[in-house]
């Protein structure tokens, strides 16, 4: 299926190169030359998106599902690390290429101090000169010592949170342990390196430590092997679903909403995690859950028999069932296709070889995931083929149908006039004008119903937006205020082995869980929310445009009728109806045209400070007013936990305003995003397209003839060479009207068989 794409594809390219070198001969043509540059762009744009067609594939699932060993099997080499830390939010991105390559690219030191700023908020021991903020530069190593002392004085037993490590603290670390590495390498401006051939492996260096990665903000490897895997299609491997960072998940959803397919790893040890329920419940919450696959991922040990793996499938089949009704499972073993691929570059340990040699004896086993590996790929194969058919190449064919059309069809009519005499000529051409004036209207009413409807349509779109982002109960905003203000805080857990003197440190532990908390809510309520609303209104914005169409189809339709009635009379071969019926290409490929990305998701909420500031002066206050009192002999509760209490209650209440205020600046920066840099953009470029389109059909007859009808009054000589000419262009342009028409009905037959 693959090879028939790429058949297709490249046929197409050759039809579109073809019709280009037409149109550009056809303009040195005196009558027939007017209004061919809209063409011409419009071929050069479809040329251009057929060469940078990509289709994205994410490989996502939980932490040690095996991801990276099931995208390492598919192109046949051990070339991602494996069990990389949490810590690290990469989405690896892979293709095949020519040779060995890993392009890596990093944050610049802005982005580095920022992100270290933020985990630093409330932490105790930091004083404004040190970095408690905006001022922050690991580059000053008097301040890179401060903050490591400072980190090294925190309560280990308060650096744990549900189980792991905080993530703010880990965050920090790993800058300042891969410092001194990365120092040399890191400008002021994101760097970017490469790793070619010999050096390939160097980049597991970056990804395999957590020190390092923490300063990586993307990489893209190019990958010599994996014949199975079209050099078209790039294979992400995603940071695990259940990370403990609720950002890295948000990075993984930045990246789904570019993707054509999800192929989603669960491991046969572990079978469906909470984690698995959770991501897979966002994601049919996106809105993204029709094109996904899962790979039940098994391991040799942990079975006795297929029978048993069969069980545990249907167990699998049923609780997936619950979220995605019918969900297509294939069950392999990808350390065993990756032991077995043979590639030079896999140096098997000799306790590999045995455990291969041994799973090799398990025939049932190994035969399983043979199979199961052969029907998965040409399932692969299968979608992404009759994706693209549909997505790319039927939507430009049809372009190319109309372009070559209507200049086969201009052609024709040339060639026609210049048969004939000076009164003929001039009969048609008089008949043609007409149409062209009656057509000329017909599109200045279309032209100004078009920009009254986009017009109203930014309008309805604005106040969309803005109703979306309101501040009101049951709205996103809404909620995640009242989520912020209603958070429960377990004072009693840090109460219980603090005194009073240790209050810094706790107010900054809490804060942190604090923020954790929110950001989770961001990321598994709020952002699948915006994204299932913002595609919404691509659906809407696309149906409106398409409404202008249908009116101007029956308008068109009628005027082409009476144009081929009088093409007919004059012995003129008509242009074909069925070529003009308009439509709007894929969504996809809009956004693709105008190199529109989503607003990140991942951008996380900004805090103040101002935070740390306030709680210190208020603790401050509380603790002198206590003293104060006592000097007054007022009664005052002297138990350490009660001080702990009243202190850690009136710094909360003032860090959950102080919250509250980033969440309102952070969606109000993020509504503009939304409103004047994807939404705006993408009905603009929709429109823009739709102009294009209609320009097209215009110009399949509405052709100035004045030129060659004062060719045919000139010496009999320049009438037959020209004539020549045109019959020439005329058998070339047949010829390619032809081959379009059969990469259409290929094409249809692959979309069928898909």
């Amino acid at each position: 299926m693959v090879d028939k794409y790429n058949f297709l594809k490249n046929e197409l390219l050759e039809a579109g190169q073809d019709l280009s070198a037409l149109l550009s001969d056809v303009k040195a043509v005196p009558g027939i030359s007017d209004s061919l540059d809209g063409w011409e762009k419009a071929c050069d744009d479809i040329l251009s998106h057929l060469s940078k067609d990509i289709i994205r594939v994410a490989v996502v699932g939980a932490i040690k599902s095996g991801k990276s060993t099931f995208v390492n099997s598919l192109f046949k080499g051990d070339y991602l690390k494996r069990g990389a830390g949490v810590v690290t939010s990469i989405v690896t991105k892979i293709r095949r290429g020519d040779s060995l390559n890993a392009t890596l690219h990093f944050k610049s030191w802005e982005e580095v101090n920022k992100e270290m700023a933020q985990a630093m908020i409330l932490l105790p021991s930091l004083n404004r000169d040190t970095g408690n903020g905006d001022c922050f530069d690991i580059r000053q190593k008097e301040k890179r010592e401060k903050l490591r002392g400072t980190l090294s004085n925190l309560n280990t037993e308060h650096l744990i949170s549900n189980g792991a490590r905080n993530r703010n603290s880990v965050l920090l670390d790993s800058y300042l342990n891969g410092y001194e590495k990365v120092e040399d390498i890191l400008g002021s401006d994101m760097l970017t390196l490469r790793y070619e051939e010999s050096r390939f492996g160097a980049h597991r260096d970056f990804t395999g430590n957590d020190a390092l990665s923490v300063y990586l903000r993307d990489i893209h490897l190019e990958i010599s092997t994996g014949a199975d895997i079209d050099r078209t299609v790039e294979i992400a491997d995603c940071q695990g679903s259940d990370s403990p960072n609720p950002l890295h998940l948000a990075m993984i959803q930045d990246y789904l909403l570019q993707t054509h397919l999800i192929i989603y790893v669960i491991s046969s040890r572990t079978g469906l995690r909470q984690a698995d329920i959770r991501f897979l419940s966002i994601i049919r919450k996106m809105g993204i859950m029709d094109n996904i696959l899962f790979v039940f991922n098994f391991d040799f040990s942990e079975h006795e028999s297929p029978e048993e793996l069969h069980a545990l499938l249907e167990k699998l089949k049923t609780e997936i069932s619950l979220i995605r009704p019918n969900p297509e499972i294939h069950t392999l073993s990808a350390l065993f296709n990756l032991f077995k691929s043979g590639k030079a570059n896999i140096r098997l340990s000799e306790k590999d070889r045995q455990r291969l040699a041994q799973w090799k004896k398990e025939k049932e086993l190994s035969a399983l995931s043979d199979r199961e590996t052969g029907l998965f790929i040409s399932c692969l194969n299968r979608k992404l083929t009759k994706e693209r058919c549909s997505l790319l190449l039927k939507n430009q064919l049809e372009r190319l149908r109309l372009i070559s059309s209507g200049t086969t069809h201009r052609i024709s009519v040339c060639t026609d006039m210049l048969s004939r005499d000076a009164r003929g000529a001039g009969e048609i051409a008089e008949k043609i004008k007409y149409h062209r004036k009656k057509m000329l209207q017909i599109k200045s009413m279309t032209e100004s119903t078009l920009d009254g409807m986009i017009k109203k349509m930014r309008q309805n779109l604005r106040a969309d937006i803005d109703s979306f982002f309101d501040n009101m109960p049951g709205k996103i905003l809404g909620e995640t205020l009242r989520f912020v203000r209603d958070y429960g805080i377990p004072y009693h857990r840090y109460e219980e082995d603090s005194d009073i003197s240790d209050f810094p440190n706790v107010l900054y532990l809490i804060f942190q869980e604090f923020r954790e908390a929110v950001d989770m809510f961001m990321t598994e309520s709020v952002n699948p929310d915006i994204i299932r609303f913002v595609r919404d209104r691509e659906k809407k914005i696309r149906e409106q445009l398409e409404s202008v169409t249908s009116p101007y189809d029956v308008m068109l339709q009628n005027a082409l009728a009476e144009y081929n009635r009088d093409m007919e009379y004059f012995g003129i071969s008509p242009i074909q109806r069925h070529l003009h019926r308009i439509e709007l290409p894929d969504t996809e490929l809009v956004k693709r045209t105008v190199a529109l990305k989503f607003p990140r998701l991942a951008a996380p909420v900004r805090y103040s400070a101002k935070i740390k500031t306030e709680a210190i002066i208020r603790f401050s206050f509380h603790t002198a007013f206590r003293t104060f009192k006592k000097l007054l002999r007022v009664k005052v509760p002297d138990n350490d936990n009660n001080k702990m209490s009243s202190a850690l209650k009136v710094s909360v209440s003032r860090m959950k305003e102080e919250t509250g205020g980033a969440v309102l600046f952070h969606f109000k920066d993020y509504r503009e995003n939304i409103k004047f840099q994807y939404v705006f953009k993408l009905a603009d470029a929709f429109s823009d397209i739709l102009r294009d389109i209609l320009l097209s059909h215009f110009q399949a007859y509405v052709s100035n003839l004045s030129e060659i009808t004062e060719l045919i009054t000139r010496k009999r000589t320049d009438r037959e060479k020209a004539s020549e000419i045109l019959r020439q262009m005329e058998s070339a342009a047949g010829e390619i009207s032809r081959k379009i028409e059969r990469l259409r009905e290929e094409m249809e037959s692959c979309s069928e068989t898909g």
